[in-house]
């Protein structure tokens, strides 16, 4: 029952984060539509994080918090360098993570970029907010870049999975989550406060109406302390590779609450896709649990070994 339970709190952990990230992109965007800049949004984001994580890192670990020095960083650094996750494609469960992997990325990939006939129109269900949402001829009629945006995301992807990386060596020299996670915020207040007073200086357009308050608590709580808390949690059972396998799950529950809450409609490229990156997502996560599994007999059999070899 115990191994049940630490096998499942990882996924619920991660699925939530998920969640939580679809969430941000649906109410994001309604803010932006309402005229909201978006270096405003990034503006506030870390400052409510870090306010919302404060207390937990000085209640439940200001007096275990290890010392942060400059050799941790600088051992956690080569460490992300050289520490890469093994696929093991000799066996099953190797093979069944590499595959998964593939379909998983195919999926989304599917998801994002073909659209296809539509099979399900547009919900009943009326939101005022999303009345203001852009809709496919707004999208179409206004400035796009697509160099730019494609180039950012790829940025954003790289740097992100090199966090998911550090972030497992971090867990290993500086065992105190909400600390780190609190002295990130802090640090990432300061540089997007600096950066976006100078690309929007006037006070006027950092004003909070209603949804945009919401906007950035959510963002700030559940999107970055919440989030990032969970998935360094998650790196430190579980690994890295398990973690970001998660992330085309987002465009899934991405999707359908744009259906839910934004009027949009269900093409059979995000159908398909989406069948596609749970498939694969199940794939990689059975192949992970036989290794584990694996990983666990050999050691017990080399245990057994040794009690035998010290027993004659």
């Amino acid at each position: 029952m115990k191994k049940k339970g630490s096998d499942l709190l990882p996924f619920i952990a991660m699925v939530i984060v998920q969640v939580g990230y679809a969430g941000s992109n649906v109410v994001t965007k309604l803010v932006m539509d309402t005229g909201m800049h978006p270096f405003v949004q990034t503006a506030y984001r870390p400052i409510f994080a870090t306010i919302s994580i404060a207390p937990f890192a000085y209640f439940l670990e200001r007096k275990t918090r290890p010392k942060l020095t400059l050799s941790v960083f600088f051992q956690i650094f080569l460490c992300s360098i050289i520490g890469l996750e093994k696929l093991g494609l000799k066996s099953l469960a190797g093979q069944a993570k590499l595959i998964g992997t593939i379909v998983c990325v195919g999926g989304a990939m599917l998801l994002s970029l073909y659209r296809g006939p539509v099979l399900i129109g547009q919900l009943g269900f009326h939101w005022k907010y999303a009345e203001n949402t852009t809709n496919d001829k707004d999208i179409n009629s206004t400035h796009t870049n697509f160099i730019l945006g494609p180039f950012i995301l790829i940025i954003s992807s790289i740097t992100y999975a090199l966090w998911l990386t550090i972030q497992a060596r971090v867990n290993e020299k500086y065992a105190a989550p909400y600390s780190s996670t609190l002295l990130m915020f802090f640090m990432a207040s300061f540089q997007c406060m600096i950066i976006s007073f100078c690309v929007v200086p006037k006070a006027y357009e950092w004003a909070l109406n209603p949804i945009r308050a919401i906007s950035v608590v959510y963002n700030g709580t559940v999107c970055s302390s919440l989030a990032l808390y969970l998935s360094s949690w998650c790196i430190e059972r579980k690994g890295p590779l398990y973690v970001s396998m998660f992330n085309p799950l987002l465009l899934v529950i991405a999707s359908f609450l744009s259906w839910i809450l934004l009027r949009e409609k269900l093409y059979l490229g995000i159908v398909v896709g989406s069948i596609l990156t749970v498939v694969g997502l199940y794939g990689f996560l059975w192949g992970q649990k036989k290794e584990m599994e694996q990983s666990k007999n050999e050691i017990e059999e080399e245990d057994n070994k040794a009690d035998l070899e010290l027993q004659l």
